[in-house]
């Protein structure tokens, strides 16, 4: 046998062509599949009031909304939670002789916001077309 030894060792030769088609797919995968810290929303300011105190007028109702969800109509608590009994409150608590009462809603910031609704729809039941909120002073 005779084997050859003279054979001509050939230099290795690196193809950066396959390297750079890797790395654009890489690339290309790690844009597509990346999520931006970029948050959508809305900037919301909530009203403020910046006003004397007066004294409530005789044509008022105050309606409160506590945290735990109870209903308060001029201080006196609403038995049950339902639109129907707080319609009963407000329709009770309406004077008499009194044109268009305005109805102010006094909602605690950790209360449902289901329970301000439900004032809202007793209030249209009874008739009451002035509603307001209370708002605070941020000073």
């Amino acid at each position: 046998m005779r084997f050859q030894t003279n054979r001509r060792q050939e230099e290795p030769e690196i193809n950066l062509i396959p390297l750079i088609d890797v790395l654009l797919v890489i690339i290309i995968f790690l844009m597509l599949t990346t999520t931006y810290a970029r948050f959508a929303g809305m900037e919301l300011t909530l009203p403020s009031a910046a006003a004397e105190e007066v004294d409530g007028q005789p044509n008022e109702l105050n309606v409160a909304v506590t945290a735990e969800g109870d209903v308060l109509v001029n201080r006196v608590p609403v038995v049950g939670g339902d639109v129907d009994s707080i319609a009963a409150a407000l329709g009770r608590a309406v004077p008499a002789n009194t044109p268009e009462p305005l109805v102010i809603i006094n909602a605690d910031a950790k209360s449902a916001h289901q329970r301000t609704i439900d004032v809202l729809q007793a209030a249209q039941r009874v008739g009451l077309a002035k509603i307001t909120f209370a708002t605070r002073n941020d000073e």
